[in-house]
């Protein structure tokens, strides 16, 4: 997704719904968020559920996250979590953070993490405990990308990406073996 509206779309949304109850989230506060028309969602999208379905989605995260072998896996997680949030001024997993609350579409947001990101993980290992290890790499990445979230000009936000990968990866590297 290239498209900066549908970006802007995408960021207002995901920030309504870890705000607000499903139901109290509307296309026109989406939009006035986002500095569009209600009408371009709908044409983007389609309506607020087709939304937020994609902003419950983590496939691409997913996909970007795993897109390397095993021996260089956690490397390449937090190098591309470090640089898809400077890319972009999102982070690709922080989202489920905001999902801990009650509510059908928070659960949907959590089980679409958890089948989509932390799972693919778990498909991805060999050896005992290849689910706990998955949740402890998800774990250990949603804590680097809120630590960068949460102080946008601290030391993790601003340093070198190579210097973060090459500092905090070998914590999940240990649990990929």
């Amino acid at each position: 997704m290239t498209d900066p509206g549908r970006t802007t779309i995408l960021r207002a949304a995901r920030k309504a719904f870890a705000r607000e109850p499903y139901d109290a989230v509307t296309l026109r506060g989406v939009a006035a968020d986002a500095g569009v028309s209600a009408a371009l969602i709908v044409k983007y999208f389609g309506g607020k559920e087709a939304l937020f379905e994609r902003v419950a989605d983590f496939t691409e995260a997913a996909q970007l996250l795993l897109a390397a072998p095993n021996e260089r896996l956690g490397e390449h997680a937090v190098r591309t979590l470090v640089e898809y949030r400077r890319a972009n001024d999102q982070d690709l997993l922080v989202r489920v953070v905001f999902a801990a609350g009650k509510g059908d579409e928070r659960a949907l947001i959590r089980e679409h993490f958890r089948d989509q990101v932390t799972r693919a993980f778990a498909a991805r290992l060999t050896g005992p405990d290849a689910a706990l290890r998955a949740g402890l790499i998800t774990a250990q990445l949603l804590g680097l990308g809120a630590a960068i979230a949460i102080d946008t000009s601290g030391p993790i936000a601003t340093a070198d990406p190579g210097t973060v990968a090459a500092l905090y990866a070998p914590a999940l590297q240990s649990l990929i073996h």
